[in-house]
């Protein structure tokens, strides 16, 4: 017996999967978790409707640069996956996007901890929303700042992404 796929809403797929709900049959236009969130351990923890919080557990001896905290790099991906995460929850069917602009502000080092990405919208157009991310460590003391410029792709720019 062939059981055909249930096309969720973003948002919705993301709330199945966040209350444990998901069935084996239900999908959505994009992949969740992502490859790199798997390989890293990003984990979402809330989601609504252009805004998203993940986190993930850091180690020096596996996320740290030359000087033995946890590397720049990584924290960008995090706020991307963040940022990336609550821009899919806006996107129409058959619409896809892409960042076309990432900053990052880095405010303290981080070593072995749990960091929490809060991701939301200062300002949404027609084809291009502004985010920022905030991310925290486990004492609640902010760890940097990321802004980026995302643009919705429609028609053939949507496809093959």
């Amino acid at each position: 017996m062939t059981i055909s796929p249930t096309e969720l809403p973003v948002l919705d797929y993301l709330h199945a999967q966040l209350a444990g709900t998901l069935t084996d049959d239900q999908t959505c236009q994009f992949r969740y978790p992502t490859a790199i969130s798997r390989t890293l351990g990003i984990r979402l923890k809330a989601v609504l409707a252009g805004r998203a919080v993940v986190e993930m557990d850091t180690d020096p001896a596996v996320h740290g640069n030359q000087q033995g905290t946890v590397h720049g790099g990584l924290l960008t991906e995090l706020a991307d996956a963040a940022i990336g995460t609550a821009h899919s929850t806006v996107v129409g069917p058959g619409e896809s996007f892409t960042s076309i602009d990432l900053r990052a502000v880095f405010l303290r080092p981080v070593w072995r901890d749990t960091l929490r990405a809060h991701a939301y919208p200062t300002h949404s157009g027609r084809t291009i929303t502004h985010y920022q991310c905030d991310i925290t460590r486990s004492d609640g003391k902010p760890v940097a700042t990321v802004v980026s410029i995302v643009t919705t792709l429609e028609g053939e720019r949507s496809q093959r992404r």
